[in-house]
């Protein structure tokens, strides 16, 4: 008798190890994630934090929480995680403590102000605006990089990159710094140099003919254009300029429809109806298409240019004066009978 119920201990215990070693592997391997999706685990983020993130993706969130605890998982690192249907808590907490977040694809187009940049960025990763401002106007960042608060708005060529979504608003800053000088190879430069401009003049005079016209197809002519006159040492008169002027006493949201006589006396640096060469900085950030519209600037002989009434969105080119003020005659009857006034 005594035999039997050591015997039926024996395979209770073994039963009962069984039980437990079959609990314990299907808390650590087996599938805990329900659906794929993407996990943002913040640099503030506790363990706490990450649980209740990941919760949504999770069959059980008990058995998630219990086997990081087992593997001393407590300190999450900030980043996006792809996350797979199928995987095991194992599978998670061995993702998340390596670090090996997704990148992201970080996109802008042309943002007039720093502003409105960070704004943009801080969309797409987990730095907010403010940090990213702060970054941007760095005076010890400024001053290493011979920039400003006006000119730094050009290291930033409107593209998409590829970034970790943690990454830090200097890391941003000095990545987009980085992705600008790669730009400028030697081509460009060269073409830089053979039109007398410094790259810094470039992006300025692009950002002029970014705000000139909309069409990509124009943007060489507007550009030759401004060449010539920069060689005669005429003014520009950039109308762009002058609305920058506008905009910097009257706001940002202030809105120039029409360019009077009376805005062409406005004192500013930027006032390129009064003063001659390029204006101190950019007015815009312009993409390649305008850079590269200066830097392979059609060559010809036209010195002025006018909004075309007949094909919107275009301009009417002439060589002389007279050609042009038959050119803007048209335009501003046009303006006129339309009852734009500002």
């Amino acid at each position: 008798m005594t035999k039997k119920i050591i015997l039926f201990s024996i395979a209770c215990f073994f039963i009962l190890c069984g039980f437990v070693s079959y609990f314990l592997y299907s808390r650590i391997f087996s599938n805990n994630i329900k659906k794929t999706g993407e996990l943002y685990i913040e640099t503030k983020d506790s363990l706490l934090d990450l649980t209740k993130k990941i919760a949504p993706f999770l069959e059980n969130k008990n058995s998630f929480y219990w086997v990081a605890t087992q593997k001393k998982y407590s300190d999450p690192k900030a980043g996006r995680y792809l996350l797979e249907k199928g995987m095991s808590n194992n599978d998670l907490i061995n993702l998340l403590r390596s670090g090996n977040q997704t990148p992201v694809k970080v996109s802008f187009n042309n943002q007039d102000t720093l502003e409105k940049l960070a704004d943009r960025i801080s969309e797409q990763i987990e730095s907010d605006p403010k940090q990213l401002l702060d970054a941007f106007k760095d005076l010890a960042f400024l001053k290493k990089n011979n920039l400003n608060e006006k000119s730094v708005l050009g290291i930033f060529i409107p593209n998409t990159y590829e970034l970790y979504w943690n990454t830090s608003a200097e890391g941003f800053r000095n990545k987009m710094l980085g992705e600008f000088n790669q730009f400028w190879n030697k081509s460009r430069l060269l073409k830089a140099k053979k039109i007398n401009l410094t790259k810094n003049e470039v992006i300025t005079l692009a950002s002029i003919v970014q705000k000139e016209t909309v069409k990509k197809s124009e943007r060489p002519i507007v550009a030759g254009l401004y060449l010539n006159r920069l060689k005669k040492e005429w003014p520009l008169q950039a109308d762009p300029t002058i609305i920058y002027s506008i905009k910097q006493k009257k706001g940002q949201n202030y809105v120039v429809k029409r360019v009077l006589l009376v805005d062409l006396e406005i004192d500013s640096p930027y006032n390129t109806y009064q003063r001659k060469g390029l204006p101190p900085s950019l007015i815009s950030m312009p993409d390649i298409t305008s850079i590269d519209a200066v830097l392979n600037a059609e060559k010809h002989n036209y010195y002025y240019m006018c909004a075309n009434i007949e094909k919107l969105g275009f301009h009417s080119f002439a060589k002389t004066l007279s050609q042009h003020n038959r050119n803007a005659n048209k335009y501003h009857r046009w303006l006129n009978k339309q009852g734009i006034n500002r």
